[in-house]
């Protein structure tokens, strides 16, 4: 049995990753259950661990695997229904009234080169070959492209050096997604993008680099994150 405030921050880590492919930060989790200190979400999380709901993986920033979950948000009563919050793709072995995972027919994306996150690099022009997506990791409308990560400056998020990301074309973003944004028309890099006035900020998840805040006429947005790909 969970407390309110468990199921409500299992349900919340659970939406997010299914909607953009990569974890909620302490600081997004603690202001969605209202929380005053990021202290109440360690004692959920290991709570949610010791209940057998998730399980947190070593040697990776704020790296957690949900093992199941309740019946109230769509577990099977008493099975095992693995999601891995990273941008990982539901567990091969599905619930006996689920869709098959082999119908879920793949798509081929163009793997676009490598995209820093990092110091940035030159901007992304042409494709190198194809990769294959799930197609239930693109969302919604537009074309997707796939590029290889390059640096460590969105591991905070859980996004390492050589992992491929699944980006969708867009020229508009939020406050808070991750997106790939071309600099100067020079420069391609995979930021968090925040807007104050005509001022845009790119930030990293990882407090060794600097938040850059440039005039927006400098910044140009080519795509946000929808999924991210590992291999092991």
């Amino acid at each position: 049995m969970l407390t309110k405030k468990q199921l409500d921050l299992l349900e919340f880590i659970h939406k997010r990753v299914q909607r953009d492919g990569v974890p909620p930060s302490f600081d997004e989790m603690k202001d969605a259950l209202d929380l005053r200190s990021k202290s109440g979400i360690h004692r959920l999380i290991t709570a949610l661990e010791e209940r057998g709901f998730i399980r947190r993986l070593a040697h990776r920033a704020r790296a957690l695997e949900i093992v199941k979950l309740p019946e109230s948000l769509g577990g099977t009563a008493g099975g095992f229904e693995p999601r891995v919050i990273e941008g990982d793709r539901p567990d091969t072995e599905a619930p006996a009234n689920a869709m098959p995972v082999a119908q879920a027919a793949a798509t081929e994306l163009p793997l676009m080169g490598r995209i820093a996150a990092g110091v940035p690099i030159e901007a992304i022009a042409h494709a190198s070959h194809n990769v294959a997506v799930p197609g239930d990791m693109l969302s919604g409308k537009g074309h997707h492209y796939a590029l290889e990560v390059k640096g460590d400056s969105m591991i905070g998020v859980g996004i390492n050096d050589g992992d491929v990301v699944v980006i969708r074309e867009t020229e508009t973003a939020d406050n808070g997604d991750i997106v790939v944004a071309l600099v100067e028309d020079q420069e391609a890099t995979l930021k968090k993008f925040y807007r104050n006035g005509n001022a845009i900020a790119l930030e990293a998840a990882n407090p060794a680099y600097e938040t850059r805040v440039l005039p927006e006429d400098k910044v140009r947005v080519q795509g946000k994150l929808v999924g991210l790909i590992r291999t092991y």
